[in-house]
């Protein structure tokens, strides 16, 4: 008997990005100016924005989450990332969605974020 309780299976957990979008590369660029205070990378390289979703409007959805539920900053991060997206030309609006699923894991940092804070 198939197991119907996981009607999403296979389903990725992170959304994907609208890489294709012209503005997609800009807004990268804008969250890379964002930084944990707690840590010397930026929260892109950080592995902690999940999903840029850019509509055909140049709506601009971006879900990320936090090292961790507890951060000092959780309350404040989402306008930073707002108030780095939303002067780009192009950009007509911006949302900032929190999540904790998948909570974050040290694995989702790039390759430069676990050099510069010394884990390679």
């Amino acid at each position: 008997m198939p197991n119907d309780a996981t009607p999403m299976e296979g389903a990725p957990l992170i959304k994907p990005s609208t890489t294709d979008h012209p503005l997609y590369d800009t807004v990268v660029e804008a969250c890379r100016t964002v930084y944990d205070p707690e840590i010397p990378v930026n929260i892109y390289d950080l592995g902690l924005v999940y999903t840029i979703d850019i509509t055909p409007e140049a709506e601009v959805n971006v879900v990320m989450t936090l090292t961790a539920p507890g951060c000092p900053v959780a309350g404040e991060m989402p306008g930073w990332v707002a108030d780095a997206v939303e002067p780009l030309p192009g950009v007509k609006q911006v949302n900032v969605e929190i999540t904790w699923d998948p909570p974050w894991g040290m694995d989702m940092m790039s390759d430069e974020a676990k050099l510069e804070l010394g884990f390679m």
